[in-house]
């Protein structure tokens, strides 16, 4: 009685499960003097989830290999959860036997282990000492024993429990925090995935998003374990067990199955569920077995998921597990909302700045530079000098040359944030003319007058872009030149584009046409278009292409 009392005393210290679980087997064998011990965990589907044998050596267990599911004697206590008592296991009608390299078992005890109502597993004692059979006493102090482990262990799980809570806000917070600071979305989903694995105790994680407007295909985003690294996608095969980069079938995947019903879902054996794709390892000790997807809510419209796996062998993710994962992703989806609700406010609050500069040009700068031409204008007529008339004519034109590219400044001020659909025709042109600085040798001027992102089709933005290329490659080539405009045009009418390039060079000359300008004609004959290259009187070459932008 004192060494029940003792082993009673001791149980209730432990707070960590594993260690719980296995201070009462130990205390179990102490007790009754058995040789061998174990105590078998019910998992799902009257089966052993975890089986924790005492007494034999590792070395020999290795050798025994897999450890028992609950069938024989063992599952004898799982359907009929009372104690058991036999003077020889192997004359008892429902004994399997043993397997190789196992040590003969001869007198058995086995007992329920309850948690409140609930059987959480069984107690098992073999080989009595002194080879004598276990008695009414060992069974009264084991079944004793196992009233006070039920709770120990309710305790223990309890304590599990809050830590790994503590451990989720933990992990949440982090996000949260990284959000707030500006951390780039995709690092933010692979902190998600990281801290969802190292708090569910998974060996991967994988954040899954929409691939395509269809919704018809999930595709890792990012991944985190052993087996997260990407590669390249013509390189990549089942038997390297890369993740990022891969894409899943909504209709028939786990993800896809929690993405589309808002619901988690969980599997014991992803290799064997025909709904699951696997990711990573896929044989071997690579497998992966135990497998939980959640929803990870996007917008209104549009869901992924956050996938964790565990290794084939390792305990299944229970009940707790997928509500505690399924939370998690709820709040990492709120904070991913809240950041790019603050990520749109702050880009709105830079188009109104912007909005606000334009305003200040028009109203400020371009009234008074035209007011200054008008009043310089009418001064021309009052010059006698004939040379200085002229002076005052060409400040005048340049006063115009600045109003133009300060409307066009203005424009680009007004739709330089509205490239969710990509970068707009302007930006495009813009980085055509800075790469072609680097043959030229000098930075191009550039110009663009009237709403050309607005007004100008895709496919002729791509001409465009093209066009002006070619002839800037064209004035580097061959025209020597020192100043290239390239001037693009759309009235507000929006019926007709026209792109000039000019150039100061030695000019066209008695040149022919190369194959680069009959590409460019061929380009405007498309839309029914015109090309026109010709020599100014100043000199050099100036390059007019030009495209009705409405049918007829």
């Amino acid at each position: 009685m004192h060494s029940l009392l003792d082993a009673v005393t001791n149980l209730g210290r432990g707070l960590e499960l594993p260690q719980v679980l296995r201070g009462i087997v130990e205390a179990a064998i102490t007790l009754t003097d058995a040789e061998y011990g174990a105590l078998g965990v019910i998992g799902d589907g009257q089966r052993l989830s975890q089986f924790l044998p005492v007494g034999i050596a590792d070395e020999l267990a290795a050798r025994i290999g897999q450890a028992p599911c609950g069938r024989g004697i063992l599952g004898e206590l799982i359907h009929n959860p009372v104690p058991l008592r036999l003077t020889d296991l192997t004359r008892h009608p429902n004994s399997y036997g043993f397997p190789e390299h196992h040590p003969p078992m001869r007198t058995f005890l086995g007992v329920p282990v309850r948690v409140r109502d609930e059987v959480f597993g069984n107690l098992y004692l073999t080989e009595k000492r002194g080879g004598a059979g276990f008695d009414a006493d060992d069974e009264a102090v084991l079944s004793t024993l196992a009233n006070a482990a039920g709770v120990a262990i309710d305790h223990a799980r309890m304590y599990h429990d809050s830590r790994r809570r503590e451990r989720w806000l933990e992990a949440l917070s982090e996000i949260t925090r990284s959000l707030l600071a500006g951390t780039e979305a995709r690092e933010v989903l692979r902190l998600i995935a990281r801290r969802a694995s190292e708090v569910a105790d998974a060996d991967l994680a994988a954040v899954l998003l929409p691939a395509g407007s269809d919704g018809a295909r999930l595709a890792v985003e990012v991944a985190y374990g052993h087996d997260a690294m990407g590669v390249p996608p013509l390189e990549r095969s089942r038997e390297w067990g890369n993740v990022e980069g891969a894409v899943l079938p909504t209709q028939e995947s786990l993800a896809g199955l929690a993405a589309r019903t808002t619901e988690p879902a969980t599997t014991a054996d992803i290799d064997g569920d025909p709904r699951a794709h696997p990711l990573g390892g896929t044989g071997g000790a690579d497998a992966y077995g135990p497998t939980v997807a959640v929803p990870l809510p996007l917008d209104a419209s549009a869901c992924g998921a956050l996938r964790l796996s565990r290794r084939a062998g390792r305990p299944a993710f229970d009940d707790t597990e997928v509500a505690l994962v399924s939370r998690f992703a709820d709040q990492a989806a709120i904070a991913l909302e809240l950041a790019r609700r603050r990520a749109e406010s702050e880009e709105l609050a830079v188009l109104h700045e912007r909005d606000r500069i334009a305003r200040d040009l028009h109203d400020l700068a371009i009234q008074r530079l035209f007011a200054t031409g008008m009043t310089l204008q009418s001064a021309t007529r009052m010059i006698e000098r004939r040379d200085a008339a002229e002076r005052v004519s060409r400040a005048v034109q340049d006063l115009d040359t600045t109003v133009q590219i300060i409307r066009s400044t203005i424009f680009e001020l007004r739709s330089a944030g509205d490239d969710r659909g990509g970068p707009g025709l302007r930006r495009r042109l813009a980085e055509t003319a800075r790469l072609a600085a680097q043959s030229l040798g000098f930075s191009p001027v550039l110009r663009i007058d009237g709403p050309v992102d607005s007004t100008v089709p895709a496919d002729v933005a791509e001409h465009v872009l093209a066009v002006t290329a070619e002839a800037l490659s064209n004035t580097a080539r061959h025209a020597r030149a020192r100043r290239a405009d390239v001037v693009l045009t759309v009235p507000p009418a929006g019926d007709v584009l026209t792109l000039t390039v000019t150039d100061d060079g030695v000019g066209t000359g008695d040149a022919r046409p190369t194959g680069g300008l009959a590409n460019l004609r061929s380009r405007a004959e498309q839309y029914d278009g015109t090309l026109t290259v010709e020599s100014p009187a100043a000199g050099g070459t100036r390059l007019v292409w030009q495209v009705p932008l409405t049918a007829d």
